[in-house]
């Protein structure tokens, strides 16, 4: 099954190849809209997943800082989210 991740309107990311890990939907890099996200300087730690890097999303103007997140490496345990990005702070994931 297809799912989107929309914000403000816009659908951020839309794939198939999706993976759910604690309630969250985890988008292949390559499925998410370059167009829609910018780089933060924020880092945060997972005991069993790694370390985490995040993206500011940017939609018509209006920012949701820090609303998604990926593992540039992973440890053993949370490999298949490798190269995955997740959405929170009213990022919305529906089924298409």
């Amino acid at each position: 099954m297809k799912k989107q991740a929309i914000w403000n309107g816009q659908v951020i990311a839309e794939s198939e190849n999706w993976s759910n890990v604690e309630g969250n939907y985890y988008f292949p890099a390559s499925d998410v809209k370059k167009e829609f996200v910018k780089d933060s300087s924020t880092q945060t730690s997972c005991h069993w997943k790694g370390m985490a890097s995040y993206y500011t999303l940017d939609v018509d103007g209006k920012e949701n800082k820090d609303a998604a997140w990926y593992y540039p490496e992973t440890k053993d345990a949370a490999k298949h989210i490798k190269g995955k990005v997740a959405f929170w702070k009213g990022v919305e994931v529906k089924d298409i």
